[in-house]
């Protein structure tokens, strides 16, 4: 048995060679064509290094095109899978505020994967990066047009997304509907955007059950550092959970109306605050979820196309009220002064 020491001239060759390759990998990014001589220049390297350089790239899975000849040259393309990318500290803190915005935001699928990545960004970023990120985050007002719920912190959508991923307890305070305050001790399953809203779905170790939060009641989470090992959660999936406690306990917000369009247009046009089932290949029964009545009708107006309010009553005389008042103001009926 032999053992086999690097010297300290070998050790500082793969050091030379592994930051050369991190090199030519940002410049590869930040250019779209580089021709062979010139991207050789830059790194201060022969041509044929430079050959090698490009072979340790393709190892590891980055996609680099070489073009023969005289001109050729290297540039990245587009691969069977998503490659690492290298982002300088200006790129850092802009994707971090970026996904900020988009973990709030409403776009179906976007705000989930936002929390995922804006996670993975924050745990590897440095300190003082992360000082800038917080401050302009701090410093900054979002608006959004549809009526939304109280914002969430984003470092709370951090926490629990990472103890989602490492699958580690954790503990939080949590304020009831009803004005009650309790700390909770959990294992979180998943995060789930619902309509408006942000739910956790995990196993509540203080009642020895599963349970939803809503996580704009929640505040101060803790990782307890604690791992779990995954219980079978009693539904098809998280979404099915929230949305059978929700089916089963309707807001006074929610409006159910039989909508004259296929299902899948209504779900193209308002899938975001209102879920669909088919009745017939041209109709479908729609329930929106909205903050308000105002928002649950201006969503059913917005389809373009004949429906009937089945319940609650109140939208049924909401909208025959907004209804005359639209009449009204066509002209199609005088105004009486006197009402």
């Amino acid at each position: 048995m032999s053992l086999s020491v690097l010297n300290e001239e070998e050790t500082e060759n793969m050091a030379n060679t592994s930051s050369r390759t991190l090199r030519l990998l940002s410049l590869l990014q930040a250019r779209r064509y580089w021709p062979g001589a010139e991207l050789a220049g830059r790194l201060e390297v022969s041509v044929r290094t430079l050959r090698r350089d490009v072979e340790r790239l393709r190892d590891l899975g980055y996609p680099v095109e070489a073009a023969r000849g005289v001109d050729g040259g290297y540039q990245l393309a587009s691969g069977a899978a998503m490659p690492p990318l290298l982002l300088d500290d200006e790129e850092a803190v802009a994707l971090a505020i970026a996904l900020r915005s988009a973990a709030q935001g409403a776009v179906s699928g976007v705000a989930e994967a936002s929390v995922r990545a804006l996670a993975k960004l924050v745990q590897v970023m440095p300190r003082g990066l992360r000082r800038r990120v917080e401050a302009i985050g701090a410093a900054t007002e979002s608006h959004f047009w549809e009526p939304v719920e109280e914002m969430i912190d984003p470092e709370l959508l951090i926490i629990i997304g990472q103890a989602c991923r490492d699958r580690e307890r954790i503990g939080f305070d949590y304020t009831a509907a009803d004005g009650r305050a309790s700390t909770r001790h959990v294992e979180p399953l998943r995060m789930v955007r619902l309509g408006l809203r942000w739910y956790l779905v995990c196993y509540d170790l203080d009642r020895g059950d599963w349970r939803s939060f809503r996580l704009d009641r929640m505040s101060r989470p803790v990782p307890t550092g604690a791992r779990f090992a995954p219980r079978t959660l009693p539904a098809e999936n998280p979404v099915a959970f929230i949305r059978d406690r929700a089916d089963k306990a309707p807001g006074p917000q929610d409006v159910v109306a039989l909508v004259a369009a296929p299902e899948r247009e209504v779900t193209e046009r308002i899938g975001r605050w209102a879920t669909a089932s088919a009745v017939s290949d041209g109709s479908c029964r729609v329930t929106v979820h909205a903050k308000t009545l105002d928002w649950a009708l201006l969503a059913l107006g917005m389809l373009d196309a004949d429906f009937t309010i089945e319940s609650p009553r109140t939208a049924i005389d909401g909208a025959r009220a907004r209804g005359e008042r639209l009449i009204r103001a066509s002209g199609s009926q005088p105004l009486d002064a006197g009402r």
